[in-house]
């Protein structure tokens, strides 16, 4: 297999040095067939709907959903996907029914799902879409940092297994795209972190310690028997399996089970390219199809198009702006003059699509796959702190007050930030754990009189203090990521015409605390706190 290393390539130059605007861009999706899984998800969706609005003239997306048949399918992918404020444009440009027609024309919902085997397709479906297939692009993912490990382990690692069986087949694929994170490096490091691949059975931690995927399966294998033996209740099932993600993913180095396991996914990916010459014609992508792997970092609202401020559930960083706005917290576990390394969504996408053109073809040609790595991040070209936007939220609030039920301005307070989970901790106990204890005992005085508010607010207090848990190495990492490749990448763009700024992906662009006051936090306020 051919790697491409992180700065020094002179084969990734090669592939990247013909210039890109957005006549390219938009030209090469032409009649172009992709797959798409996590379509439900964020990052998904805007994607599908970026595609959509910029070449009409494609031939078809395929979307991967959960669902128990294609009605089910056909019905989630409108409800989820196809059906929110994000198509709003597509909408007003083709009115209501020419809308309908135009999404029946152009997608095609899969019932599936990326963790079974032949992503639990029928054979035709699977050998139809192998014959046509131009792209597939794997955006499917669980990102809950506390996830259960064996389902972390079935999509973020399986089923880049799953799909890599699938593109295998496809012999006239051009391109495989893998969303990753560009935490799968861990948080540890005080370095730039080089866009480069993770090495099969690589731990973050030394000693000699090695992962081994397989052993991983069958470690949750033996874990689920044994708690099934013990007739383990579907609640303690659930908790065992999340114990179990954040005890290997910390045996091994990083932070939270999501991020091992997709750190997990690239070595897979990895792995599966290298299977050739075994004679079981389990070898690698067809040529000349290149594999890219985007690792973004913490991705948040749409800044331009198609609906700025437009965002699903809520990033890491947003616990601070809903917090704030529902005033649940007064403090905060975060050293604000820190860098926070985030990237708007939309940014992610143009990255993804000019990439996906950049690489599209110019594989080796000899059977040997291309593996590219990109991170969209923000810290190297131009980093923005907590502090600003605490200052943005500040202002926001300052300026557009939040009201009471009978119109009276609720009156905005200063958060208290620690800059240690020890100090923090601190001062959960003195000012919280304390109190609950001495409520404890008043409840035993009292025969149970307080027994609802004390199981109440000791249930907050463990949840409180298990987010510090997962979340708390987030906060403080000091890392910051290389982006040359992606620099590279940016440097072929010319601007031709104004519409070649709708594929804009440079940082350098932004003005964060425009970004976050005028876009990121009024979206998170409609779309998060509604």
């Amino acid at each position: 297999m051919q790697k491409v290393p992180a700065t020094t390539s002179s084969k990734l130059q090669t592939m990247v040095d013909s210039a890109m605007d957005a006549a390219r861009i938009i030209g090469y999706f032409k009649d172009k067939t992709i797959l798409v899984t996590g379509s439900t998800g964020f990052l998904g969706k805007i994607l599908v709907e970026k595609i959509l609005r910029v070449q009409p003239a494609v031939r078809r997306i395929y979307l991967l959903v959960r669902a128990a048949d294609e009605p089910s399918a056909q019905q989630r992918v409108q409800q989820e996907v196809t059906g929110t404020e994000l198509f709003s444009l597509l909408r007003d440009k083709y009115g209501e029914e020419g809308f309908d027609l135009f999404i029946r024309d152009k997608i095609v919902p899969l019932a599936g799902d990326i963790t079974n085997q032949d992503l639990g397709l029928e054979p035709t479906t699977l050998d139809g879409m192998a014959k046509e297939m131009d792209v597939i692009v794997n955006v499917a993912a669980t990102t809950n940092f506390y996830e259960r490990y064996d389902v972390a382990l079935d999509v973020n690692v399986m089923g880049v297994k799953q799909l890599c069986h699938l593109a295998k087949h496809c012999a006239n694929l051009r391109m495989f795209m893998h969303v990753s994170t560009a935490y799968v490096s861990g948080d540890g490091s005080t370095e730039p972190i080089l866009e480069k691949p993770i090495k099969p059975g690589e731990a973050l931690r030394g000693g000699g310690t090695r992962v081994d995927v397989d052993g991983e399966l069958r470690l949750v294998s033996d874990a689920k028997n044994d708690l099934t033996t013990t007739s383990t209740t579907g609640a303690a099932e659930r908790k065992a399996m999340k114990e179990l993600g954040l005890r290997r993913a910390r045996h091994f180095g990083w932070s939270n089970t999501y991020v091992f396991t997709k750190a997990m996914g690239e070595t897979v990916l990895e792995e599966q390219l290298r299977r050739d010459g075994d004679g079981d014609g389990d070898g690698g992508m067809p040529p000349p199809a290149v594999v890219v792997v985007m690792r973004p970092s913490i991705i948040t609202s749409v800044r331009a198009d198609p609906v700025p401020g437009w965002v699903q559930g809520t990033r890491t960083i947003d616990t601070l702006i809903v917090g704030y706005a529902k005033r649940s917290i007064s403090a905060f576990l975060a050293d604000i003059r820190l860098v926070m390394d985030v990237i708007p969504a939309d940014m992610v996408v143009n990255a993804m699509l000019a990439a996906a053109v950049a690489h599209s073809g110019s594989g080796s040609g000899s059977g040997q796959d291309v593996v590219v790595y990109y991170q969209p991040t923000s810290s190297l070209r131009n980093p923005v702190t907590y502090a600003v936007l605490y200052r943005s939220g500040s202002r926001h609030f300052r300026e557009h007050p939040r009201v009471r039920d009978d119109g009276e301005a609720i009156p905005n307070k200063e958060m208290r930030f620690f800059t240690t989970i020890p100090r923090f901790r601190l001062y959960m106990i003195l000012s919280y754990k304390l109190p609950l204890e001495m409520l404890h005992m008043a409840n035993l005085l009292l025969c149970g009189l307080f027994s609802k508010l004390y199981k109440d607010s000791n249930r907050k207090y463990k949840f409180v203090m298990h987010l510090v848990d997962v979340y708390g190495p987030f906060a403080f990492f000091k890392g910051c990521f290389d982006d040359t490749n992606m620099e590279r990448l940016r440097s072929t763009m010319v601007m031709r015409s104004p519409e070649d700024d709708m594929f804009n992906y440079d940082p350098k662009t932004i003005d964060w605390d425009d970004y976050f006051y005028r876009i990121h936090i009024p979206g998170v306020l409609k779309y998060v706190c509604k």
